[in-house]
């Protein structure tokens, strides 16, 4: 895709400008899109993965209320693998069977410590959170440094230009408006790849706070069920 400018009476495209912009200017340029496309495999991918994720966590959700024995549930859990909530039940489940199995020589299988089952739920949070929020960090980075890139390309385009008014001595509009031009589209450049990843930065972290609301809250039904059947 181009972005047409006007420097004369006719036409160019960013193609033709990073042809004839110098060194510098073909860096930035360069590196302007690889951090806009970047940005764009990480938006992709995440939007399809949280899709998916979303999916497949209302099943487990449901599932997992609809069942009477939770080993079912764990047997089946390569199919949920895309659920965070997955990874908590995993490490909910592992601590109350652990402590079941440790009571029953005390004649009946009970649960000693909510706590430590509560301290495994909200350590496996803390991963699955870590696991969702996956790449964002650089999604910010591009947001926050590609206007600066842009705008360093476009400073040391201006210098060049100005070299080349002195060298000549002809300070006519005519003389200006190209190189000058050309070195302002380091600073569009900046913008384009800047812009989405913001607005995907900040889209994506609504979605992990609700994400983590999400696994608050089977957390405190997976404590619930667990007093309700083992305590």
């Amino acid at each position: 895709m181009f972005l047409a400018i006007a420097v004369d009476n006719q036409g160019t495209n960013l193609w033709e400008v990073a042809l004839h912009g110098g060194t510098v200017s073909k860096v930035v340029l360069l590196l302007l899109a690889t951090f806009s496309i970047i940005s764009w495999v990480i938006i992709l991918q995440k939007v399809v993965l949280m899709g998916r994720s979303r999916r497949i966590t209302e099943k487990f959700r449901a599932d997992f209320r609809k069942t009477t024995d939770w080993r079912d549930l764990k047997q089946a859990g390569i199919a949920y693998k895309l659920s965070p909530l997955l990874g908590l039940f995993s490490a909910g489940y592992t601590e109350v069977t652990y402590q079941l199995k440790s009571s029953l020589g005390a004649g009946r299988a009970l649960i000693k410590s909510m706590e430590a089952v509560e301290r495994s739920l909200q350590r496996s949070s803390v991963v699955e959170m870590g696991r969702m929020e996956h790449y964002l960090g650089i999604l910010a980075t591009i947001a926050a440094v590609s206007p600066f890139v842009g705008l360093f390309g476009t400073v040391w385009g201006i210098i060049d230009a100005f070299r080349g008014i002195g060298a000549t001595g002809n300070a006519s509009l005519a003389t200006v408006a190209v190189p000058i031009s050309e070195a302002l589209v380091a600073t569009a450049m900046g913008l384009v790849a800047a812009i989405p990843a913001l607005m995907a930065y900040n889209f994506f972290q609504g979605q992990m706070k609700q994400w983590q609301t999400e696994l608050d809250d089977f957390a405190l039904e997976f404590i619930s069920l667990s007093e309700r059947n083992f305590t």
